[in-house]
């Protein structure tokens, strides 16, 4: 016997929603661009990264704000959970924006979860922001690929996935500026395989908190690297710069130091 139509309407099927990752870049919100400022503003979900300036949340109205910190060494939550939470949002049809701190392609685990969400059939936008390593370019005043000193810029890890350490060797020796994320808390290592395959002299810059008001500088050498970072901010995020390009930025703070050491003279 045929089953009887019924009478009630289908409930229409749900198309999910976009993830927007959105680049927060380094902290200062002013650095946001148009479009993040657009995607933060239509937010029905907003799941915020660790290192990213707290006050961004002013900018989603509407969000319901999910804090995924990750942190190096710290109590962190889960990938998958993240992964699975904007999966579960976006095909409820709400709209998902997972905000990085930096470039959310730099080192943000970006691929994972782009292919994470296209697996299960959820579109994916991507909103590109300023990486720690410009913002420090732009405090120190100096271009990372000045040509009088080099022909390029290599972003690098300090560790491995398997948490083991980058060919070095191979990395000097391309003769590009380095710009060394998630380095701070083995600096002293760092200097030690470096000078391996560096002389001694090379310069080196140590950007915390680039562009907000907290930020601390280090303009220094390899030689004398893991000894003057004791005086940087215990704990603060950064970016370790190396290469003669960063010889502009001594330079130039020759000057200002010796006016301030003139003045306290006086």
């Amino acid at each position: 016997m045929a089953t009887p139509a019924s009478n009630e309407p289908r409930a229409p099927r749900r198309i999910p929603e976009e993830v927007v990752l959105l680049s927060a870049g380094p902290g200062d919100l002013e650095l946001l661009t148009l479009k993040a400022v657009r995607a933060l503003a239509a937010a029905e979900v907003l799941l915020l990264d660790e290192l990213v300036n707290p006050g961004i949340v002013e900018l989603a109205p509407l969000a319901r704000v999910v804090r995924v910190g990750k942190r190096g060494g710290c109590r962190s939550t889960p990938q998958d959970f993240i992964c699975r939470l904007m999966r579960r949002c976006a095909l409820q049809g709400q709209r998902v924006v997972r905000v990085k701190g930096g470039e959310a392609l730099l080192f943000g685990r970006a691929g994972e979860e782009i292919a994470f969400l296209r697996a299960a059939g959820v579109p994916v936008t991507i909103i590109n922001g300023i990486s720690a390593a410009f913002a420090a370019a732009s405090s120190l005043g100096v271009s990372l690929t000045h040509r009088d000193h080099c022909h390029g810029i290599t972003c690098v890890t300090a560790h491995t996935a398997d948490h083991g350490e980058p060919d070095w060797a191979a990395l000097c020796a391309t003769g590009t500026t380095l710009a060394i994320y998630m380095g701070m808390r083995r600096i002293e290592s760092l200097a030690r395989a470096l000078l391996r395959h560096l002389p001694a002299c090379t310069p080196v810059a140590v950007v915390q908190v680039a562009s907000q008001p907290g930020e601390c500088r280090l303009l220094t050498t390899l030689h004398a690297l893991a000894l003057e970072a004791a005086g940087l901010v215990p704990g603060a995020p950064g970016v370790i710069l190396v290469g003669p390009a960063l010889g502009e930025a001594q330079a130039a703070a020759q000057p200002a130091a010796a006016a301030r050491r003139s003045v306290g003279q006086a």
